[in-house]
């Protein structure tokens, strides 16, 4: 007879274990060869549980899965920078940051940010910042191999503050076990990687008082009223306009007048236009002229490379899907919106928007079979569930009770507690998800006093979204951060 199951004989669940391996390896980073300790695997967060205000304990929530790399050089380890990198979407694994751009190893691409070959290939990553400063990529919770724990939802893991505080209790964590108070602390963050980095420097240092010295912002989104073509919203399309324009400006389809001009002088134009004109007529809606509409489609014409009839018929308003579908419609092609160097077909030529971003899938396949590649037989973590590169859970996040994200007074009060607070925005001239001028627009509203200024920089890569595709830049973004990271 089968003894019965009752709460005292059950067996008890089993505790959650972290599963982490180290490995030694090298690479020629900036023409040295360069030593390094890997630290990959799954860690286990905790977070303090209270019930009717009792406090019971620690409870295990999640597990976090990243890839930490450390130079192995004499010294202190507490006076080498450390920084951590993510991705964004929301729901977009770390592979992209770790493989592209900022660390030891890349998918190799050539220099236009073309795949060679499938299965694509690693090589070392010559541009990588880790001679510089210790790295740590981070998969958020549903990416990677990244999971709530057994009895937890996963629903409280998605959204802006969940987020933040699941990311910023790892790394408070990972801080505490490396002995990496006393290091200078850096987060490096891309496209929704961006305001996860604004609301986490806020978020440890009024948790857990742990101040950070720089943010890294790729491609920022701190403000989603300059990126959302909502009815009623005039701003994008006045901020994504210069984009257009950098757009056409690269396939020829600018008025030839202007392509005798510099990308920097070109958009500098533009930039002018569109606040000082195209801002102003669409302010005054139905109001404009019929000569005031036809004189500016026009002018728009010969910035953006669409048709004078098109836009008066788009209403002097083009939207990012209509450009993409646009622009090369005479060549039967649409180009990318994460980067808008890259073409692809669609199944036809009709229609107002494409119906995928080639500059997304056909980069998807490479980094995808490289990363899980790199993990198991390279750096030799098992892991059998699968690596979520994308989970798409922006439709399932919660923001501000749902109104638009916007971070402007965050990042003041973030600069200004914290006065040696470097933040570095880095723009992408045909990144067509989050245009560089919205990104100055949001800065110029942060409305930050004169003395913290000097801490604000920006820079600007002849590439899309993920700056790091295109050789060139990636090349030039080494030479800057040496700057950030080495010059006081």
């Amino acid at each position: 007879m089968a003894e019965e199951t009752t709460k005292e004989n059950a067996v008890p669940a089993e505790k959650p274990q972290d599963n982490i391996i180290t490995s030694k390896h090298s690479a020629v980073i900036n023409g040295k060869t360069v030593n390094y300790t890997v630290t990959i695997g799954t860690m286990v967060v905790s977070q303090e549980s209270r019930k009717d205000g009792i406090y019971e304990g620690e409870k295990p929530r999640f597990e976090i899965f990243f890839t930490a790399y450390t130079l192995d050089e004499p010294g202190d380890i507490a006076e080498r920078p450390l920084t951590f990198s993510f991705n964004g979407g929301p729901g977009s694994a770390s592979l992209w940051v770790h493989l592209g751009f900022l660390g030891p190893r890349r998918v190799q691409l050539d220099a236009d940010g073309n795949v060679i070959k499938f299965p694509a290939p690693l090589i070392d990553n010559e541009y990588s910042i880790l001679d510089m400063t210790d790295l740590v990529f981070i998969d958020p919770v549903m990416t990677g191999y990244s999971r709530a724990i057994v009895g937890n939802k996963e629903a409280d893991f998605l959204g802006y503050k969940n987020d933040i505080q699941s990311v910023g209790d790892f790394i408070r964590l990972y801080v505490t076990r490396n002995e990496r108070w006393a290091s200078p602390k850096y987060l490096a963050g891309e496209s929704y990687g961006t305001p996860r980095s604004v609301g986490l420097a806020k978020y440890l240092s009024e948790e857990y008082s742990l101040e950070l010295n720089g943010l890294m912002l790729i491609s920022t989104a701190n403000d989603f009223s300059t990126l959302e073509f909502d009815p009623g919203n005039e701003l994008p399309f006045v901020l994504f306009l210069p984009t257009y324009a950098a757009d056409a400006w690269y396939y020829k389809k600018a008025a030839p007048k202007y392509l005798e001009m510099s990308i920097e002088d070109f958009t500098a134009e533009v930039r002018s236009f569109a606040e000082e004109e195209y801002l102003t007529a669409l302010f005054k809606g139905s109001r404009l002229t019929a000569a005031e509409r036809e004189a500016l489609a026009e002018k728009l014409a010969a910035y953006t490379g669409l048709k004078k009839q098109y836009i008066l018929n788009s209403n002097l308003r083009i939207e990012i899907s209509q450009f993409c579908k646009e622009l090369l419609r005479d060549e039967h092609l649409v180009v990318g919106r994460i980067d808008s160097r890259y073409t692809g077909t669609d199944r036809n030529n009709v229609g107002s928007s494409f119906e995928d971003d080639p500059s997304c899938y056909q980069l998807n396949g490479a980094f995808g079979s490289a990363i899980n590649d790199y993990f198991r037989r390279e750096l030799g973590f098992k892991c059998e569930r699968p690596y979520i590169v994308s989970a798409s859970l922006w439709k399932d996040w919660k923001y501000n009770n749902n109104s638009y994200l916007q971070q402007q007074d965050i990042i003041r009060d973030d600069m200004a507690k914290n006065k040696d607070l470097k933040v570095w925005v880095i723009c992408g001239y045909y990144d067509l998800a989050t245009p560089f001028f919205a990104a100055e627009w949001v800065y110029d509203h942060i409305f930050l006093e004169p003395a913290y200024q000097k801490n604000l920089t920006f820079t600007y890569y002849e590439s899309g979204h993920m700056i790091y595709l295109h050789e060139p830049s990636l090349a030039q973004f080494r030479k800057d951060a040496e700057k950030w990271y080495l010059e006081e």
